[in-house]
């Protein structure tokens, strides 16, 4: 690394997650680790130590995803949850990439091509997240029995993505019971892996009984999303009894929101201070002269700023340096932060921007995002460094 500022990715952590979750929920026959965007930008560098612990199939995005993962020796079964552009679908093959069919023009358009070596296929449906998807009944029903009948073609999934938690809204069910209609005509027990669920839907529901896989987002990384139950004071006994009222008035299932899964976050941001300088009242901080210095005070540099995806949205957010928090002043610069520090802090002090003492939902907040979108936004060439255990095992950099 040239410069100290790096993303730490407790590998650890995501080992005991995925552990805990298998030991949480040890029905499900499939595990699979999604991990698109670089893995939630925890780098796909993560797979092999995942394998360890359970996980026995990997969800990504794109072929170039898949294609990353084999030539870091994954042997694992890979499902690209979007469309591949058919003219590659040698490239799938060979690589042993499992395809999505989610069109009935795309399964007549992969029924003319003379598949020589096996393929695995998933198929797509729309229960009402409208995205991608199959959302018509006979339709889906040929392109299963038409697939079934091409050779060197297995239909091995099938698969639906709810658009909400379903903990205090009808749309869960709608979708739930969308996808038993929608699948009516064909008969599930003769596909291998049935997966409609995601990291809320484990959480807050019971197991669907056809399904055998489940798909792992964000409680993978350590961060359960699931509303918190309600203190119990008189206002809140009160909008509890709503809610129950309006479950039942919309006949929607009962849900778990008190699941006790020891997560724990693997995503971490450091840095470290490059310069300390004393600047007098009245200063100007920063392009624009924005800030002002109200009086005698130290100013850190650190290296990172929004070329890295620290954006601009992060102005006046805090850091922690030796245990302590300082706020940034100025604005945001491309490759630099200035922070209002004291006289303790020195060239080459540690900043942590994420970690322990800054948690990932406090930096989200701080961009105007999620947890999901926190750790992506870092962008690719900030390094990754996996540690396991206090020591590091292997660091990513991107050339």
């Amino acid at each position: 690394m040239y410069r100290n500022t790096y993303a730490q990715i407790d590998v650890g952590n995501l080992q005991n997650n995925v552990k805990e979750i298998v030991r949480k929920y040890p029905e499900y026959d499939y595990y699979f680790a999604v991990v698109k965007g670089n893995a939630y930008g925890h780098s796909d560098k993560i797979c092999k130590y995942l394998i360890e612990c359970g996980i026995n199939y990997f969800a990504i995005s794109s072929l170039e995803e898949a294609i990353s993962l084999r030539r870091d020796g994954i042997k694992t079964p890979i499902l690209c949850l979007e469309p591949i552009d058919l003219k590659y679908i040698n490239e799938c093959i060979e690589n042993n990439v499992t395809i999505t069919v989610h069109d009935y023009e795309y399964f007549k358009e992969l029924q003319k091509i003379d598949i020589q070596k096996p393929l695995k296929v998933h198929i797509k449906i729309d229960t009402g997240l409208c995205r991608l998807g199959l959302y018509d009944k006979m339709q889906i029903k040929e392109v299963v029995e038409g697939l079934r009948k091409k050779q060197n073609i297995e239909v091995e999934g099938i698969f639906t993505h709810f658009a909400t938690d379903g903990v205090y809204d009808v749309s869960w069910d709608n979708q739930y019971a969308k996808f038993q209609e929608l699948t009516s005509e064909i008969d599930l027990m003769k596909i291998p892996i049935i997966h409609l669920g995601r990291s809320q839907t484990l959480l807050n529901h019971s197991k669907i009984p056809f399904a055998n896989g489940i798909r792992l987002g964000i409680i993978l990384y350590g961060y359960n999303t699931t509303p918190k139950p309600l203190p119990d004071d008189f206002i809140n006994k009160l909008r509890k009894l709503k809610r129950e009222w309006y479950k039942r008035k919309h006949h929607i299932s009962k849900t778990i929101t008190d699941v006790e899964l020891k997560l724990k976050p693997a995503f971490s941001l450091y840095s470290e201070v490059m310069q300390v300088k004393q600047i007098k009242k009245g200063s100007f901080v920063g392009y624009g002269r924005i800030y002002e210095a109200p009086e005698d005070m130290y100013v850190a540099i650190i290296p990172i700023g929004y070329a890295d995806g620290f954006n601009t949205r992060n102005k006046g957010r805090q850091v922690v340096i030796n245990n302590k928090r300082y706020s940034l002043v100025g604005v945001i610069n491309m490759g630099m932060i200035i922070a209002k520090v004291d006289e303790n802090v020195h060239a080459g002090d540690k900043v942590t921007l994420i970690g322990e003492e800054i948690t990932m939902k406090e930096a989200a907040s701080y961009m105007g995002t999620s947890v999901y979108e926190g750790s992506c936004m870092i962008n690719d060439w900030v390094p990754r460094v996996l540690v396991k255990d206090g020591e590091i095992i292997e660091i990513e950099e991107r050339k």
